[in-house]
């Protein structure tokens, strides 16, 4: 059996991470992809013709997203290419995460609507464009997925993550002094106990 993991960055992120998990799954191969898009509609085209090919080369295709990285993945349709993911700070409504940055950003709705983007003093720029893409577009995902979720992250509420979970049938585990970004050395060994003991329990289709 031919399987692959294929590893999606976040901003600012990039392809090279994916080495950190080569230890974690000997019997993969392991790809980062280095996508390009930056909104979600750009990501349905570069993603789905990244995943295609792949899913046809292997038998096993395993995700793991981190932040916007999983954003995208789900926005992309790729779902019928994957047999399992594992997510990282994903961003699992970006509605909300972009309403709450007009909120900290002293925006409403009608000053998108007539300026069409906005530039923020902490460095985001809202677009009315992704707004109403995002609206108009929910996330669909059919995939088995185990979230990891850091307590004291600043883009995603405890509460958006765990009504994902639950709508989803995702496994949740929360790092109550983890952040967005999984960067510290504590956070990072425990990002890989949790992927351990995710595969300890439901083996990864007899690896070995």
């Amino acid at each position: 059996m031919k399987r692959v993991l294929i590893y999606v960055h976040g901003k600012c992120g990039n392809a090279e991470e994916a080495k950190h998990y080569m230890p974690l799954f000997p019997y993969f191969d392991i790809k980062g992809f280095d996508y390009k898009s930056n909104t979600p509609w750009e990501a349905k085209e570069e993603f789905k013709a990244f995943f295609e090919p792949l899913s046809k080369e292997y038998d096993r295709v395993i995700l793991i997203a981190n932040s916007i990285g999983a954003y995208f993945s789900m926005c992309a349709g790729v779902d019928k290419y994957i047999q399992k993911a594992y997510f990282i700070s994903p961003i699992v409504d970006m509605e909300k995460l972009i309403r709450d940055m007009m909120l900290w950003a002293n925006v409403t709705e009608d000053e998108l609507k007539e300026k069409g983007v906005i530039h923020t003093a902490f460095g985001e720029d809202l677009s009315r464009e992704y707004l109403s893409y995002v609206i108009s577009h929910p996330v669909e995902w059919n995939v088995p997925t185990e979230i990891l979720y850091g307590g004291r992250d600043n883009l995603t509420s405890f509460d958006t993550i765990t009504s994902f979970a639950k709508r989803h049938n995702a496994g949740l585990t929360v790092m109550e002094d983890g952040e967005h970004w999984f960067h510290t050395e504590e956070q990072m060994l425990f990002l890989d106990e949790w992927i351990n003991n995710k595969i300890k329990t439901v083996p990864l289709c007899n690896d070995k």
